[in-house]
């Protein structure tokens, strides 16, 4: 059965260097650190990689992230990846949990998340998931 949870988090970038094959692309490179509230007691570790202008609010990102931590009281860590666009202004995420990831109370997990970003900065998570097991 499918549950639904929604959370705030906050999160701290650093930019990485940019390898060979990023700069050939015209890409960057990130790593943020997060810290999530609510249903989901978890901290965070992304590397991501992205194309992005400015002026036109248009780009693109990809990127792997380590979460772990408690959802709704059951402990262990899950990975999720992200491959996610924007068209001037507008998004389009597709963040999913890769499959056989999940550790300890969250072997099984199977789900989505979705970000939601507010005008004054505040992150959210929306996140929909089972137990395949």
């Amino acid at each position: 059965m499918k549950k639904t949870i929604k959370g705030k988090f906050q999160i701290r970038s650093s930019p990485l260097p940019a390898d060979e094959a990023t700069q050939a692309i015209a890409a960057m490179r990130m790593k943020f650190e997060k810290r999530f509230e609510g249903p989901l007691e978890a901290t965070s570790v992304v590397s991501m990689m992205g194309i992005m202008d400015q002026n036109l609010g248009s780009g693109g990102y990809v990127a792997l992230e380590k979460v772990t931590g408690t959802l709704e009281g059951k402990k262990g860590s899950f990975c999720l990846q992200h491959s996610s666009t924007m068209r001037r202004g507008a998004s389009s995420q597709n963040i999913v949990v890769i499959p056989d990831t999940g550790t300890e109370e969250l072997k099984d997990l199977n789900g989505s998340m979705t970000i939601e970003i507010q005008k004054d900065g505040t992150h959210y998570y929306i996140f929909e998931y089972e137990f395949m097991g």
